[in-house]
């Protein structure tokens, strides 16, 4: 689900290292330089940037901007072509039985290692182009002023997408607000050890 559903699961960050009036001047113009790229008409297996969060099939910001007061809307487009491996295994025994018929010609009737997984990713190319990729958009809004960002993901993979392209974006990294890191940003510096050395209590009954 995302930011404008009813309901969802989200990851809360802070963002590390100084916000300078630099920086969030240039905030639409790297989304844009890092938006998403359509693979519709390739044979890639995954694509994914920024767009805007108001139409997911917009990654020229035509439809609204970024900006929302002192907050950056924005989402996350992932596309990725998948091929069910059933389907790559019919295609790929069938294209090792016109090796074999081929290689009858010459004499031959061994296929190399080597040779097979030349054919295994002729195959999947192949397959790749016939399949269309399947998009998934995730909800993403920075909050200028606390420098902090919402996710509307608890995804482990997303986030880690997430985290990587924001940093590719804007060159600030992400720090998760799970209580620890909350609690280690809330709390004296003096009293950082005492986190590192606090137990899990278990709360179910044996």
């Amino acid at each position: 689900m995302g930011i404008l559903a009813a309901s969802g699961s989200f990851t809360r960050y802070a963002v590390v290292g100084d916000m300078t009036g630099q920086i969030a001047s240039e905030i639409p113009e790297r989304l844009a330089k890092y938006s998403f790229r359509d693979i519709d008409n390739t044979a890639d297996e995954r694509s994914f940037g920024w767009v805007c969060l108001e139409d997911w099939l917009d990654n020229f910001w035509h439809a609204a901007p970024p900006e929302k007061a002192h907050y950056m809307a924005f989402s996350l487009r992932l596309d990725t072509r998948r091929v069910p491996p059933a389907v790559f295994k019919k295609h790929f025994m069938l294209a090792i039985k016109a090796e074999k018929e081929a290689m009858k010609e010459t004499g031959k009737s061994f296929i190399t290692k080597d040779r097979k997984s030349e054919i295994k990713d002729q195959v999947m190319l192949k397959l790749r182009a016939r399949f269309l990729p399947i998009p998934a958009v995730f909800d993403a809004v920075w909050n200028l002023r606390s420098n902090t960002v919402l996710l509307a993901t608890t995804n482990s993979k997303v986030r880690a997408l997430f985290e990587d392209h924001f940093m590719v974006s804007f060159g600030l990294s992400l720090e998760p607000l799970t209580p620890y890191f909350l609690a280690r940003r809330l709390a004296d510096q003096s009293r950082h050890a005492l986190l590192d050395d606090l137990e899990p209590s278990p709360f179910a009954a044996p």
